[in-house]
């Protein structure tokens, strides 16, 4: 873990009539790539009848021209693009999950993570239930489905099994006829919905996937809200709204969502450009020009920049077709893909004083071969600014933290940090900050404080399977 993983998109499109939908998927997950580039899925529904093709690879790999044609028009379709923070990087854990049942069919995706995963997955083992996938999305299925044998629709058997799910969770799931999306009392992940041109609804993780397939934005799905998209029009169920204070991971802000997106109503880009201004305000320092780390450190030092009147110069240029640095498996993978991936421009940096902004630093590997490359090019001093606090708990809800082991905050001061990772002066954006990023108190910053919202779920142990499995390993070798 050298740098935060994303989360996982959803997507979904409702249509008046039977049409190309997959299609239409197929563009919002692009547009979400950036939230997930491990697998991705679409599932179809033609007149109760499920299509659908998934597989390991970005969305452009998947789907290819040939795969795209193999799938029927249709009425509804619901996609997923996944990091997957819990369970194995597998085609078994790809979305959407799809289930046949008593009850009809039906095909879900997820984003988030289940705090009571662990307790939730014992009981239904031991009641009798046989898990395919490793992933907490087969668990929501798993109690959506037992639900419905008792309830008069799906959209009631899942406010029903809201009662006994914890944690993260926005989701979207299609039945025969019905597409619906929900988001989990606390709204730690976004959701939203728009409406297309020809009648279509469409519901994404984020407001830029609207934009891609040409909907208008409607507006952002409440928390513990779930939203009805069926012939008869949108449908709102709020059993659930108002329990619990409104916690939406202030990450999405700093790290996970595209600037060109607005969640719960507020502009990502402004949130970021807001975090830099504040940086210059708490962090000042004399130097010749502010660059930004691609690319969610550049609207921080954009914000930087105005505030201070050191000029904004392009620092880095980032090869576009190369993912994220935590992708790779091995950590000198992780280092030649920081070379790869990130160039300097000498003639912006060299015999400067230079203030580098990015959005955080977790185990300072990769802060530190920044670094290393802006000495390279030239540069006099780099002082580094950061765009959030410092990581000091582990995260139930999604992010990829699950232990403090590897949080160099955790073990170091902020002026050891800046030492080992070679900048001149180190400053993060104060935890008592993080409101004027986003106008209000409502959102989570556990990860900083270590105050969640939720009960801290006694049993952590994410994927039990692969735990086995490493002790016959090691039984084997002794």
């Amino acid at each position: 873990m050298d740098n935060l993983h994303e989360e996982c998109g959803v997507f979904g499109v409702y249509s008046p009539k039977a049409g190309k939908v997959a299609d239409t998927v197929y563009y919002g997950l692009y547009a979400l790539q950036h939230r997930g580039q491990e697998s991705c899925g679409i599932a179809v529904c033609d007149d109760g009848i499920f299509s659908s093709y998934k597989d390991i690879g970005l969305v452009s790999e998947v789907f290819t021209k040939e795969i795209l044609a193999r799938l029927p028009l249709g009425s509804m379709a619901v996609g997923h693009v996944r990091y997957g923070t819990t369970g194995k990087t597998n085609r078994a854990n790809c979305q959407p999950i799809e289930v046949n049942h008593q009850k009809g069919k039906m095909a879900l995706a997820h984003n988030g993570n289940l705090s009571n995963a662990y307790s939730l997955r014992s009981e239904l083992e031991l009641s009798g239930a046989i898990f395919h996938t490793t992933s907490d999305t087969e668990i929501i299925a798993y109690i959506v489905t037992r639900e419905r044998l008792t309830s008069p629709s799906i959209e009631g058997a899942l406010i029903r099994a809201m009662d006994k799910l914890d944690g993260a969770y926005s989701l979207i799931m299609m039945s025969a006829s019905k597409l619906i999306a929900a988001r989990d009392p606390y709204g730690f992940r976004p959701l939203c919905y728009g409406k297309m041109a020809d009648g279509s609804y469409v519901a994404a993780s984020e407001s830029c996937a609207l934009a891609a397939v040409g909907a208008e934005f409607e507006r952002d799905i409440l928390p513990g809200e779930v939203v009805v998209f069926d012939e008869n029009g949108v449908h709102s169920y709020r059993e659930h709204c108002g329990k619990c204070k409104p916690s939406i991971c202030i990450f999405e802000y700093i790290y996970f969502a595209r600037p060109d997106s607005a969640i719960n109503g507020v502009s990502v880009h402004e949130a970021r450009f807001r975090a830099g201004k504040l940086l210059a305000e708490r962090y000042p320092a004399d130097a010749d020009v502010v660059i930004g780390v691609p690319d969610s450190g550049i609207d921080a030092a954009l914000g930087y920049s105005q505030a201070s009147g050191i000029p904004y110069g392009l620092g880095f240029i980032k090869n576009k077709y190369i993912g994220r640095t935590f992708i790779s498996p091995s950590q000198d993978e992780r280092t030649d893909k920081v070379r790869i991936k990130l160039n300097p421009i000498r003639e912006t940096v060299e015999n400067k004083r230079v203030i580098l902004i990015d959005d955080s630093i977790v185990r300072g590997t990769t802060s530190g071969q920044i670094v290393n490359l802006l000495r390279y090019a030239g540069a006099r001093e780099v002082h580094m600014r950061i765009s959030a606090p410092p990581f000091l708990n582990p995260c139930y809800y999604g992010t990829d933290i699950d232990s403090r082991e590897n949080l160099i905050a955790c073990s170091h001061t902020v002026e050891e940090i800046a030492g080992i990772i070679g900048a001149d002066s180190l400053g993060y954006l104060p935890s008592e900050d993080l409101k004027n990023l986003i106008g209000c108190e409502n959102f989570c910053s556990a990860c900083f404080s270590g105050e969640y919202p939720t009960k801290i779920p006694e049993n952590t142990q994410k994927d039990r399977f692969e735990a086995k499995l490493s002790e016959r390993k090691k039984y084997k070798k002794h």
